[in-house]
């Protein structure tokens, strides 16, 4: 597994997994805001752009996280967040490791598995693999996943470098994932983040995952789509982190502030609400500083 990283290592360190078919990029501009206060890591996960072997399970992801900070930070760190596959691999490592960390954010985590999506995901990508490659495929694949406009190029080039197998491998993944009973057992203080304009069955595992985790805390986010709050919306993901690690009982008010947004956040969530695409990959893909092994 390769990994990115910015800011001193001799900070504390903040972990962020990226979301199925994206890259580090999801979280680069958190990254840089955080790296003067923080060490922040970035896996490539198994299977995308720039990683270097093919995705197998989202517990062999787990395990190799869990080996690389045992090996380089004690196994122990700050923080650690996760989006949608990144939330379900963050979601078994609290489940493998019930000390890995002080505080996680598991956004928008599938947690219901899914058996009919399942059973067509190899078929559906055999037949439109192919049109990946199409830059006009990908832009309306990119439209309907509602992720800002300057990540286009990003997730373009990278999303080609992902062989038809390892996408096939990381959507089956997400789509069966079954949480473990040893979560409950996790020590960290955790936020459950989902957009409310996300798919039922995403809500209803954010409220499962909250549930069995003792003394988490659960946020909707409203207007805010899959992928949302670490793509779109970098400077709340800040301040969440900054206030979760800050806030020991988890009691405090929302860190989510609508009147926070800038006028143009506003115009440019408007707009990606008037654009509605449907496309087959409902799962969202992420993506700062040097590559290590």
């Amino acid at each position: 597994m390769n990994f990115k990283e910015y800011g001193d290592n001799n900070k504390d360190t903040i972990m962020l997994l990226h979301g199925g078919g994206l890259s580090w990029w999801n979280y680069r501009e958190e990254a840089e805001k955080l790296q003067e206060s923080y060490h922040i890591v970035i896996p490539i996960l198994d299977g995308h752009s720039d990683s270097d072997r093919s995705f197998t399970s989202i517990e062999d992801n787990a395990q190799e996280i869990i080996d690389y900070i045992t090996n380089n930070y004690n196994g122990h760190i700050r923080l650690m967040g996760g989006l949608s596959l990144g939330g379900q691999i963050l979601l078994e490592i609290l489940s493998r490791k019930n000390d890995i960390c002080d505080c996680a954010i598991i956004e928008s985590a599938l947690a219901i598995p899914m058996k009919a999506t399942y059973k067509m995901i190899r078929p559906a990508f055999s037949m439109s693999y192919g049109l990946i490659s199409k830059k006009w495929f990908s832009q309306m694949q990119f439209k309907s996943l509602k992720i800002r406009e300057d990540l286009f190029s990003e997730y373009y080039r990278d999303t080609c470098k992902i062989s038809k197998e390892d996408m096939i491998a990381f959507m089956e993944a997400n789509s069966k994932y079954e949480i473990k009973d040893s979560l409950s057992s996790t020590k960290a203080k955790v936020l459950v983040v989902v957009g409310d304009k996300e798919r039922p069955i995403m809500k209803k595992s954010a409220s499962i995952i909250h549930q069995k985790i003792n003394g988490s805390r659960i946020e909707i986010l409203p207007n805010y789509y899959h992928g949302d709050f670490s793509i779109n919306n970098p400077q709340q993901y800040v301040k969440a982190i900054n206030e979760l690690i800050a806030n020991r009982n988890l009691k405090s008010k929302s860190f989510y502030n609508a009147e926070t947004k800038s006028k143009n956040e506003q115009i440019e969530l408007e707009e990606r609400n008037r654009t509605d695409t449907k496309f087959l990959v409902k799962d969202k893909v992420q993506f700062g500083g040097e590559v290590r092994k």
